[in-house]
């Protein structure tokens, strides 16, 4: 397909509608007056942001990974958390020292979990990327159960022999407390070679039929449980060459808008809590931003032309893809303008225990200069509320 195709052209073909442009509505942003911060105790003026209010609102907007399989209240992530750190992501492993990191076994992580929550004030996401096979934290090697993957079960193409195997991945993030698995991969088998899907058996086929069918019984069986999904890659890595974590990414070329499938018709029949954004350069959706940093892909097309109304989280916002380019405050100023609202630091290709005070300080000040606005950080807050789980 030509890629200098215009974009309503290109996504004719499945059931694009026409959406306003968002350059007014930034640029509109952008020329905000700039809002002095509050000093002392006094109470802020018209047009002054709280900024006490306004730096806890941010701050539920970030999920953050850390080290270490226990916690205590000196630790730099338990002061996140009653700071009002959004949510916390774990890993089995470490990948810049190659040891374990927050899992041991499963009376480990129970207790680390209840530590974390009890650290909060509020309703403290604890995420984590269980999609089964060789993407799963909680695996034999920590004392869990071993999981078939998603290439595996859409294979089989079962509705009972998936719903098994998700009961066996829900069973695991349930006894140790987690409320927020980063799954089902959506993305379609393009590519089979593909180093960030085909070859890792992430996906559960090239066909959007077996992908929503089975996704649709592994959401189910997770809501059952009382336990949030997220939709991913949007808008679909499947024919990706490489992996965004550590190199630039471009499937201008190898992408299809059949890729848009899965999550058009999984937001359509009410089956999405999230969806996660990738950091894939597409050029025939974005001439010149990664679509987790492009209002063209997630304010036009995610939530104008899918009609999604709920939260995007971000893929790694540390990924080489994106901070080699922008670098870490303008790629979070980028993420937040495009309409993402869940920031992931996964704390994993650098390791910076102040990554959720810098992250804060610079979007506080994002909101001082008049590049960001408070409401768009309400409309975010909004969102992100409705995937926290019950009290």
């Amino acid at each position: 397909m030509n890629r200098n195709l215009p974009r309503r052209s290109l996504l004719a073909g499945v059931g694009t509608a026409t959406v306003a442009s968002l350059t007014a509505c930034q640029a509109g942003r952008a020329t905000a007056p700039t809002a002095k911060p509050t000093t002392g105790t006094a109470r802020p003026t018209a047009g002054q942001p709280d900024e006490a209010a306004l730096r806890r609102k941010i701050a539920s907007l970030l999920v953050v990974g850390f080290r270490g399989d226990r916690v205590n209240r000196n630790d730099w992530i338990v002061g996140a958390i009653g700071a009002g750190l959004g949510g916390v992501i774990l890993f089995d492993r470490d990948l810049e020292t190659k040891s374990e990191r927050n899992i041991r076994s499963p009376q480990q992580v129970t207790a680390l979990i209840k530590d974390l929550k009890d650290a909060s004030s509020g309703r403290l996401i604890v995420s984590i990327d269980q999609e089964g096979g060789r993407t799963a934290r909680l695996n034999p090697s920590n004392g869990f159960p071993s999981t078939r993957s998603e290439a595996e079960i859409g294979a089989e193409n079962s509705p009972s022999a998936t719903r098994q195997w998700a009961r066996g991945l829900v069973a695991s993030l349930s006894q140790v407390g987690v409320n927020l698995n980063y799954a089902p991969v959506v993305d379609l088998n393009i590519n089979p070679e593909s180093r960030a899907i085909g070859a890792l058996d992430r996906s559960f086929s090239a066909d959007p039929d077996v992908v929503v069918s089975n996704a649709t019984e592994e959401i189910q069986t997770h809501r059952a449980a009382g336990v949030k999904t997220s939709l991913k890659h949007f808008p679909g890595i499947g024919s990706a060459a490489g992996n965004t974590d550590f190199e630039v990414v471009d499937v201008t070329t190898t992408w299809r808008p059949v890729e848009l499938e899965p999550f058009r018709r999984l937001i359509q029949t009410n089956r999405a809590d999230s969806v996660l954004a990738a950091h894939v350069l597409n050029k025939r959706l974005d001439p010149n931003h990664p679509a987790s940093l492009s209002p063209a892909v997630i304010t036009d097309l995610l939530r104008g032309e899918l009609g999604w109304k709920g939260p995007v989280a971000s893929d790694d916002m540390q990924a080489v893809a994106i901070t080699r380019r922008y670098g870490a405050t303008e790629a979070v100023h980028l993420a937040l303008r495009a309409g993402v609202d869940l920031l992931v630091f996964a704390n994993q290709q650098v390791y910076d225990p102040q990554i959720f005070d810098k992250t804060l300080d610079a979007v506080v000040e994002l909101v001082r200069r008049g590049q960001l606005t408070e409401a768009r950080i309400d409309e975010s807050v909004s969102r992100v509320d409705a995937l926290r789980p019950k009290r």
